[in-house]
């Protein structure tokens, strides 16, 4: 695969455990290193603590790791020129706007606009939540409905745009890989 051939951005939804990661890593690996993981986990237990730490050890040697559990925006504005950059994942980060009572429009209208001006490739992972329950609180209702209007915005914005189902991608919009 050519450089050339390699959508700019690139966003890859799926369920939990659906294999969007993984899928996401190998976009990234398919192309020239040293990579930029753009990590935006916040540890707030011990279990959460222990995946950062698996995550963190089974990552290969070209990853360059940059934690950004809330400066996602400046985290890619960051990133070197032509580095290709993966952003695992959107769902945690989204979460830690919340949780800190940020603007949470505001948070992705400005995380929107980045990803739009982004001439480098740039590979997205989230979580699908619309497949689910209607949650029976009013945070995780506002949860819901603030990450898949985020979804919504950086399909419209991005080149492609992959669905994870069982560790099979589903190209949703842009070409098949």
């Amino acid at each position: 695969m050519q450089d050339t051939d390699l959508p700019i951005a690139h966003l890859v939804l799926g369920g939990a455990r659906s294999g969007k990661s993984r899928h996401a890593e190998a976009l990234v690996r398919a192309m020239p290193g040293p990579w930029i993981y753009i990590a935006t986990a916040e540890a707030r237990d011990a279990e959460m603590l222990e995946r950062i730490a698996r995550h963190r050890h089974d990552r290969e040697p070209q990853w360059r790791t940059v934690e950004a559990p809330r400066a996602l925006v400046a985290a890619i504005a960051a990133a070197p020129e032509g580095a290709p950059v993966l952003v695992d994942c959107l769902t945690l980060w989204l979460t830690n706007i919340m949780l800190s009572d940020e603007d949470v429009e505001t948070a992705c209208r400005q995380l929107t606009e980045a990803v739009a001006r982004r001439r480098r490739p740039l590979v997205l992972v989230a979580n699908e939540v619309g497949f689910g329950i209607v949650p029976d609180n009013a945070l995780a209702r506002r949860f819901r409905d603030h990450a898949g209007l985020l979804n919504q915005r950086l399909a419209a914005v991005v080149d492609q745009v992959t669905l994870v189902v069982a560790g099979l991608p589903l190209t949703v919009k842009g070409r098949d890989r």
